[in-house]
């Protein structure tokens, strides 16, 4: 099975001004990013906009992201929804299309206890092939649920196409008691775009990064240096890396994100609401600020 690893880009969904997946505008982000040299890509999760889109748009996204990259690199199709019904959906469509293997957020909004939670999973996995990879997607802040280490292995146990996690909460600690799982085989990887060399120090296989999308070139660097032992070249660029974090806003605002990609020619599109495309003026200073990185 596939796993993560490296520069997983979290990716952007372009909208048009039609409010309509723009497909063209997507299938130039995807051949960017290949081309930049990012390992993975992670099309519909967080920073695309996953719960603002019908299952058939999440669907399209999914299927022109696959055709996209034909096998060049792999592509994890985030299926995570509001309902199980419609995640095993997702899940099952990307199975179908080709994708390599998919992520799965924790059920949001509602609590969740720990067996409920095991459950969910386990009924996912059940209806995908046992060689076909899933990562959990834990991010507490936002879906208000938090898969407990001892849970994780629990689903671990019980589904054997359970593979990994992507954690996407600054919690080292709880990143150090992830890669204990499966008595150390089990892939984590951090969402935390700004602690990303540190992560790969502790053993961390690499990050689902939304700011690689409009600029990947530093955090590839980061990632080729670790993996040649050269600490000194990754450390500088990690730094710089950090800096584009603050300027894009580490995708508190994915405005920022497709203002940058429109910047560089590659029709970031818009927001869909309720979410909204940066003014005019904050146009002008993002790009003002971000001009010397490129």
């Amino acid at each position: 099975m596939k796993k993560l690893y490296g520069v997983i880009t979290a990716m952007t969904t372009p909208f048009d001004g039609k409010d309509q997946v723009d497909v063209n505008a997507l299938e130039k982000q995807t051949e960017f990013l290949i081309q930049k040299g990012i390992n993975c890509l992670y099309p519909t999760g967080t920073t695309g906009e996953m719960y603002l889109m019908s299952p058939e748009e999440r669907e399209l996204v999914a299927q022109t992201v696959v055709k996209k990259a034909d096998g060049r690199v792999p592509v994890y199709i985030h299926a995570g929804a509001m309902t199980l019904k419609e995640t095993v959906r997702l899940a099952e469509h990307a199975c179908k299309i080709g994708a390599d293997g998919v992520g799965i957020v924790t059920p949001s909004y509602f609590g969740v206890n720990d067996k409920a939670m095991v459950l969910y999973y386990e009924e996912i996995a059940k209806g995908l092939p046992t060689d076909f990879p899933i990562y959990l997607y834990s991010i507490p802040q936002c879906a208000a649920n938090d898969l407990k280490p001892r849970v994780v292995q629990e689903i671990a146990d019980r589904c054997k196409n359970v593979v990994g996690i992507k954690y996407s909460y600054p919690d080292m600690l709880r990143v150090k008691d992830y890669l204990l799982i499966n008595d150390g085989k089990f892939s984590v990887l951090f969402g935390t775009d700004r602690l990303f060399l540190a992560a790969l120090a502790m053993g961390v296989e690499g990050t689902v990064s939304g700011c690689s999308g409009p600029m990947p070139e530093h955090f590839v660097s980061v990632y080729k240096a670790f993996c040649k032992g050269d600490y000194e070249t990754a450390l500088k660029e990690q730094k710089i890396a950090n800096e584009i974090c603050e300027i894009i806003r580490s995708g508190a605002d994915m405005a920022f994100f497709k203002t940058v990609l429109d910047y560089r020619g590659l029709d970031g599109g818009h927001m869909r609401k309720p979410l909204i495309d940066l003014s005019e003026e904050e146009k002008a200073e993002l790009i003002k600020q971000i001009q010397r990185y490129l």
